[in-house]
């Protein structure tokens, strides 16, 4: 049986996806009240799975050890994308394999959890019989596993926030540079979309240098200088900053060095 200690969309997502895979679930809270019905729930399992917020992980930990909920003979493993599990430290009295379990991928519904995990990645990393759990777990789940090595989550985690949350947020920029252009604001939010999927597209089948496109790749220096002179300060500095990584992915491409040197001096004058 596995524990998952955590009523969130992570906690119940999973429980629902683990579910479907034929696995016995069960699902308590980790914090207040349900502080004892997690021990409970935890000393009835094989594997025990803290699916709470990061800085609950070892308060949750904690009380688990001081209950005694947990045996030599058990995994437990978090699913937080920043902490390894080290985040696990009171329970290493218990003699468990600790270990982190972190599927790569946003779960807004838990209902769609199952379906949204197939095909996409977990990062894994812990004790080997942590480590064996949670490819057992990933490959349940349709998830395919990433042993990570010590100390790589946090820019494991930082590359992440790179390519779902700042995705998001360019993808605001975009909407509101739009509507500064006088693009109606109810569409402003949508018509880069169709563009960020085919970008998207393109990197399921290219590495990033093949798959960029656009005036900095193709070394359109004059487009640049346009685009800078017309974005207000703020958005004209992020243009910048996002063009420097461009004319690296640019010259690794093939670009020519003369147009290189020309961009990146450009952009750098553009640069706080």
């Amino acid at each position: 049986m596995i524990a998952i200690v955590g009523g969130g969309r992570m906690g119940r997502g999973l429980a629902r996806a683990l579910g479907e895979a034929g696995e016995r679930v069960e699902l308590a809270s980790g914090r207040g009240p349900g502080a004892g019905e997690a021990a409970d729930v935890a000393g009835g399992a094989t594997t025990v799975i803290l699916a709470v917020p990061d800085d609950a992980i070892a308060t949750v930990a904690r009380g688990l050890a001081e209950r005694g909920a947990v045996t030599a003979d058990q995994v437990v493993l978090h699913l937080s994308g920043l902490h390894d599990h080290h985040a696990l430290q009171p329970l290493v009295p218990s003699g468990a394999a600790l270990g982190s379990f972190h599927p790569l991928q946003t779960i807004a519904d838990p209902d769609t959890a199952a379906a949204r995990w197939r095909g996409a990645y977990a990062a894994i990393e812990g004790q080997p019989r942590a480590v064996a759990e949670a490819e057992r777990l990933a490959r349940l789940l349709a998830l395919i596993p990433i042993p990570l090595p010590p100390g790589a989550k946090p820019r494991y985690h930082a590359g992440g926030v790179f390519a779902s949350n700042y995705l998001v947020v360019l993808a605001a920029i975009a909407a509101r540079v739009a509507e500064d252009a006088g693009v109606d604001p109810s569409l402003a939010a949508r018509i880069y979309l169709p563009m960020m999927r085919g970008a998207l597209e393109n990197l399921e089948r290219l590495p990033p240098a093949e798959a960029l496109t656009g005036p900095v790749r193709r070394g359109d220096v004059a487009t640049v200088v346009r685009h800078l002179a017309e974005l207000p300060v703020a958005e004209r500095e992020t243009y910048a900053v996002l063009g420097m990584e461009a004319v690296r992915l640019a010259e690794a491409a093939g670009l020519e060095a003369g147009r290189v040197a020309e961009l990146r001096a450009l952009l750098r004058a553009a640069l706080p």
